[in-house]
Order: C-alpha cells, then structure tokens, then sequence
C-alpha cells in the first residue's frame, strides 16, 4: 500500500475531497473497498447497482485520489480492473478549515469575494 495521502494544506483539495464524499454511493463504495480490492462487476454486484453508476463513482474516487485501478488478466484472459482504496486520513478542526481557506481559489466558488470583503 501506498502511504497515506492527506489534504490539510490546500483549501481547493479539501473542497474536492469533502464534495466526492458527499455521495451516500461512494461511502458504501469505500465501505465495500476495506475489505480489501474488487472488480467492477463483483463490486457492482456487492453493492446492488449497475456496472455504469458504478462506473461514475470510481472515477470520481479515483480523480480525488481515494481509489487507484489497475488492469489485471485473469485466467481465462479477461481483463479485469480492480479498485483499491488509497490509504488517506481526514481530520477536520476548525484550525484546519481557517487555514484551507486561506488557500482557496475562487474557481467554481459561484460567489467570488475578494479577501478581505467578506
């Protein structure tokens, strides 16, 4: 396993973070992923929703750094991607939402405010 991956120092990231975990879907995708890496279909199987809603969450997992894939053969030479969680820790204080702030970007804020103007 890789080492854990944490998101204290950046504001946009944490934004990235908190938002994917947002979704009732990829807390059970991450859920169903403790015990350990899976296929789509056994996962999409395990979790009682298609291939494709599947498909949308990892990736979305994936690109917030919480999951990694990887191909693999199996012995009939199917090709099977499995998913892996990321090893990460997230804790939350107020210091570390004050200090994250400091560092956003207004990018997609909808509602971009000047520092100091709030």
């Amino acid at each position: 396993m890789s080492p854990e991956v944490s998101w204290e120092a950046s504001g946009d990231r944490l934004v990235e973070v908190l938002a994917t975990l947002a979704s009732p879907h990829r807390l059970r995708v991450l859920a169903a992923l403790t015990g350990g890496r899976a296929y789509v279909s056994q996962l999409a199987r395990d979790l009682g929703i298609s291939r494709a809603l599947l498909q949308v969450h990892l990736k979305k997992l994936e690109k917030a750094g919480l999951v990694s894939a990887h191909l693999e053969l199996s012995e009939d030479g199917k090709a099977l991607k499995y998913y892996e969680i990321t090893p990460f820790s997230l804790h939350l204080t107020p210091d570390v939402v004050a200090v994250a702030v400091t560092t956003l970007s207004n990018a997609g804020d909808g509602e971009a405010v000047p520092k100091g103007n709030s």
